[in-house]
């Protein structure tokens, strides 16, 4: 609220949250020209009719794009978008840049885009790296605005870009938040997806009321819990700070874990270094050198988060509902995200329709996934555990959920009586848990290892 007075009189109102104070909207598009636009690369026509830009798709040409002569650092993006048909897909360049020596010397436009994706898979205001990484927010990551954009109508877009942060809204929604290091300004621009099939050709998709504001700080944050995809390793954003989120491993010690069966950390077997935490290869010995290590709080209800990296052929495993009661052999017993090269490792032919694969349900339920998002060896992966207070769970690889169940169902009870740990009454069912890190005789490094709990 401002308060001022006049004549006397105590005036009060309220300002936006979308105010920016000492700022001005620059309109990038005048309804009637593409004054200050250009192509930027592919064959794709776009013209103003109107009021608006229309890209229309055509064969025989890669992902096409209309881009601002100018480019931009800090600013909030708004603008109207419509797109007719669910086959059709499109996006919106963000600090973008353009190789003249791309696509064989037609030229590749790179960078963050804003998704337009009218599809089932309903990742509009998701987070694309156009012609470098591919995905890097999922709108998988945020059911709740999952269900925003409206096919045939124009949709009310807002991108705010500051420093190192990247925030998304659809129709009002508050969307993603991505924290990445890569591109600090670049130009705008508008895509016209390239097509495989003639009969899309012809199709179009409607941008309008393009403006951009440059900021000297960022608007007010989400009002709403949204998951950060931080891609600067064991940091946390104040928003995350402020909405719960803690770091399990800080990058420089180990404190909070432990050897499981131990009293402390182990002396050998697992190494910290450049802010990684790692686990050395022992022949692939089970329980390896330094053994399994776990933390030392315990968790019930919780939002877990955890960046991997295999070498060939490893296999490691996080798990959660640790009870370290069964005082067993080999790894300590809790319901295991499978870590592993589901390439070279055998274990991948094993158990039941791949359910020993990589983000599995390890020897319960498989995980359905793409191979374009497992990232390859060597590479860093970002796994995702959510247990909810109701006991659904969902496991995510790279920002997409690839299984869910229901602990203590009978599904889950019939899947247990059939897999390796039949022997253990309530298996998976504890109250709470440790969550653990796999020592199973393979190299595997893990940063970024982050929790909130669900109340």
């Amino acid at each position: 609220m401002k308060r001022i007075w006049l004549h006397g009189t105590l005036i009060c109102f309220y300002l936006s949250s979308h105010t920016q104070t000492n700022n001005t909207w620059i309109t990038l598009f005048d309804g009637k020209s593409l004054s200050g636009w250009k192509k930027g690369a592919g064959s794709a026509e776009y013209k103003v009719d109107n009021g608006a830009i229309v890209g229309t798709t055509v064969m025989s040409s890669p992902n096409s794009f209309l881009i601002t002569e100018r480019e931009f650092a800090n600013f909030v993006l708004e603008l109207d978008a419509k797109i007719d048909d669910t086959t059709s897909n499109s996006g919106i360049q963000l600090r973008s840049h353009f190789d003249p020596t791309g696509n064989n010397g037609k030229g590749r436009v790179y960078g963050y885009q804003y998704e337009l994706d009218p599809s089932s898979r309903k990742w509009t205001a998701g987070i694309y790296d156009e012609g470098r990484r591919d995905w890097l927010y999922p709108l998988s990551l945020n059911h709740d605005a999952q269900n925003a954009f409206k096919l045939g109508k124009y949709n009310k877009i807002r991108v705010e870009c500051f420093g190192n942060t990247i925030r998304t809204w659809i129709n009002g929604q508050p969307a993603a938040m991505l924290v990445d290091t890569f591109d600090k300004k670049g130009f705008i621009g508008l895509q016209v997806h390239a097509i495989s099939k003639s009969e899309d050709a012809g199709k179009k998709v409607y941008f309008k009321n393009i403006r951009l504001m440059p900021v000297s700080k960022p608007s007010p944050e989400f009002p709403q819990s949204v998951y950060v995809v931080n891609n600067i390793p064991n940091d946390l954003t104040n928003y995350e700070k402020r909405n719960g989120w803690k770091l399990l491993f800080d990058g420089v010690d180990p404190k909070g874990w432990k050897g499981a069966y131990k009293d402390h950390f182990p002396d050998n077997g697992w190494v910290v270094r450049n802010g990684v935490l790692t686990v050395l290869g022992s022949e692939g010995k089970e329980g390896g050198v330094g053994g399994d290590i776990v933390t030392l709080d315990q968790f019930s209800a919780f939002d877990l988060s955890f960046d991997f990296k295999l070498t060939t052929g490893a296999n490691s495993g996080v798990k959660y509902f640790v009870t370290l009661q069964e005082h067993n052999e080999g790894s300590a017993i809790g319901l295991e995200y499978q870590i592993l090269d589901d390439k070279v490792h055998p274990d991948a032919k094993l158990g039941r329709d791949g359910d020993r694969t990589l983000a599995s349900l390890y020897d319960l339920v498989p995980a359905q996934k793409q191979e374009r998002f497992v990232h390859p060896i060597g590479a860093w992966n970002t796994g995702r555990i959510i247990v909810y207070p109701n006991n659904h769970v969902e496991h995510y690889l790279n920002g997409v959920k690839v299984l869910e169940y229901d602990r203590g169902s009978k599904e889950f009870r019939d899947l247990v009586a059939i897999s390796k740990y039949k022997i253990w009454d309530h298996f998976g069912e504890a109250p709470k848990g440790h969550i653990l890190l796999q020592d199973h005789g393979n190299e595997v490094s893990f940063r970024s290892i982050k929790i909130r709990e669900l109340k």
